[in-house]
């Protein structure tokens, strides 16, 4: 009895799973900039690869698969919001521009500023300063 409703559960986690899966990848070709599909994938992604790990712990039978199960969710949780983020950023940087209909960017007075000193390395060069190639100290 215990074993069937564990089993409907998981269904249910895993369909729930499939359906974020597939909302993120038609974020990812619906939507009209660079940032909103890093957004979709980045959060329905992560929210549907973690009901499919929560269907996996528990259908499992071993304290093994569950921990690595566990770990994984832990994993996917830290890791997903912070490489969108830095992605973005760098993307930004690099000069991938908003789509025309964003209403807010606030990293375009981020790039405008001047450096701060925590730009500025132990030498004192500042961070437009290209480094020299071949002059490394050990």
């Amino acid at each position: 009895m215990m074993a069937s409703i564990g089993n409907i559960l998981a269904g249910i986690f895993v369909v729930m799973g499939a359906m974020f899966a597939l909302v993120a990848s038609i974020g990812i070709l619906r939507l009209p900039d660079f940032y909103t599909r890093i957004h979709a994938a980045s959060k329905a992604g992560t929210v549907g690869s973690v009901l499919a790990l929560v269907a996996l712990a528990i259908v499992s039978v071993q304290t093994a698969e569950v921990l690595r199960a566990i770990a994984a969710i832990v994993f996917f949780f830290l890791t997903a919001p912070i490489s969108a983020h830095l992605l973005g950023k760098a993307a930004y940087s690099a000069g991938y521009r908003m789509w025309s209909g964003s209403v807010l960017d606030e990293m375009e007075e981020d790039l405008a500023s001047p450096p701060t000193a925590h730009a500025r390395d132990q030498e004192g060069a500042t961070w437009t300063d290209e480094p020299e190639r071949g002059n490394h100290r050990p």
